[in-house]
């Protein structure tokens, strides 16, 4: 099976746009499959939009190298074609000099090439400069082609496409256009759902690597050796027999399909509603409300009494409830941005949106023997968020951070009965028995259940 991966020189470079363009054009001949580096919810959407299948993360700090390449040969199935997006630029990871975290990490693991994407605004001659940089940083690392973003025209881009070829002896297999972009807000790229017309997103998408050179792109792709597809999951599969809701709208937007896939392996229906459009809550064995934009529709969402009173009242009746970040903010008494709106009252504290980032990084954290789900196991995830909780809590917290701010900087997870609400997102792949153990914690069995 063919597979590459679009890395970039850095943040910022147009890796989504361009990647979301190039898989919109090569879904029409070809089966893509989709893949983002590292810890995202946002680019993964413009992937689906482009590919028609869900896009996966591929992250070598959260998930085992050896589970994740298993679960790339299965998500793969049916697939000619694998496209990668990297993360950040293409050699920036957890440290300042390791590959942990890293694109370039992926790339190797996987055995794939690299395509670079370089900012080329007001760059000709160091354009090659800085691709003979990033092809000599790391041997192992195979860069073979550049696609060059931010030209100002035919004779920028001529000049540049020769530097580096000549120079670099990379071949550039195209270049976009100054000013092509996507919308922006404080999490990352406006999420698709809100970008207005999907068909006019697709041109724009479309039209921006209307000058790539597909056949190019393919050829490297098939240079990658041979990897074959696997037919079995790497989920642990059950027979709980339980029910799990899941809100899913433009609040509730954050989730990697992995976890939802783990609950269903593991024996769930997973049933999704839409709270934000007024979907009262259902009646289920279990609750993960995931992150997304709840402060952005706060007064929607306050407006929704049945859902909002249904988690107080499944909260108190001993419900199984897992929510991160957003969800966490809907859990308890208000959400102010700006404005102040009433949410569920799970938990007595006000979640507030600041000016300033509170949590971006990877985390560890260890259960504490309240949480719920985790009670003595080592997670991994991530946590992005702007948000704080007043007044500060004092627990009972779910984990201790071993790394990463968490709700008070030593702490993560509100814990009331069976409800554990964090700020870190888990991906299930970094948790063997992840869906086993959620719905474990839904049948009242816990830690027992392993």
């Amino acid at each position: 099976m063919m597979r590459l991966v679009l890395a970039g020189t850095g943040s910022g470079v147009g890796k989504t746009c361009i990647a979301s363009g190039l898989m919109m054009r090569l879904a029409k001949r070809y089966r893509v499959q989709p893949f983002k580096v590292g810890p995202d919810f946002i680019d993964p959407m413009f992937h689906a939009l482009a590919a028609g299948r869900p896009s996966r993360n591929l992250d070598s700090f959260m998930i085992e190298p050896r589970v994740m390449v298993e679960h790339f040969r299965w998500a793969c199935q049916g697939a000619d074609l694998a496209l990668i997006e990297g993360v950040r630029g293409l050699y920036d990871g957890l440290t300042s000099t390791g590959d942990v975290g890293s694109t370039a990490e992926i790339a190797k693991i996987l055995d794939a090439p690299v395509v670079l994407v370089v900012n080329a605004r007001s760059l000709a001659k160091s354009a090659a400069a800085v691709v003979l940089g990033f092809r000599s940083l790391d041997p192992r690392v195979r860069v073979a082609g550049v696609i060059l973003n931010n030209v100002s025209g035919p004779r920028h881009r001529q000049k540049a496409t020769e530097a580096v070829e000549r120079l670099a002896k990379v071949p550039v297999l195209g270049a976009v256009e100054r000013g092509a972009t996507l919308s922006e807000r404080h999490l990352g790229l406006v999420t698709v759902d809100e970008n207005g017309d999907l068909g006019a997103l697709r041109r724009n998408l479309e039209e921006m690597v209307e000058d790539i050179d597909l056949e190019r792109l393919l050829e490297i792709g098939g240079s990658a050796p041979e990897l074959p597809p696997r037919s079995m999951p790497v989920y642990p599969k059950g027979d709980a027999g339980l029910k799990v809701a899941v809100p899913r709208d433009r609040s509730f937007c954050f989730y990697y399909p992995e976890n939802l896939e783990a609950l269903s392996y593991a024996g769930a229906t997973v049933e999704h509603f839409r709270p934000t459009d007024g979907d009262p809550l259902p009646e289920a064995d279990l609750y993960y409300l995931g992150g997304g934009y709840p402060e952005v529709h706060a007064r929607r969402l306050s407006e929704n009494e049945d859902f909002l009173q249904g988690l107080g009242q499944a909260a108190a009746e001993g419900k199984a409830i897992y929510a991160e970040c957003g969800g966490l903010m809907t859990l308890c008494s208000s959400i102010v941005a700006g404005e102040e709106h009433r949410m569920a009252g799970v938990f007595p504290f006000s979640a507030e949106l600041t000016e300033g980032r509170q949590g971006l990084s990877y985390v560890q954290a260890r259960g504490t023997p309240d949480n719920p789900f985790f009670p003595g196991l080592e997670m991994r995830g991530h946590e992005f968020h702007y948000s704080v909780l007043r007044p500060t809590p004092r627990g009972p917290f779910g984990y201790e951070m071993l790394r990463g701010t968490g709700i008070d900087g030593g702490h993560d997870g509100l814990v009331r009965g069976r409800v554990l609400a964090c700020f870190m997102h888990q991906h299930s792949l970094s948790c063997p028995d992840w869906g086993p153990r959620m719905l474990a914690a839904a049948m009242g069995r816990g830690a027992n259940l392993l």
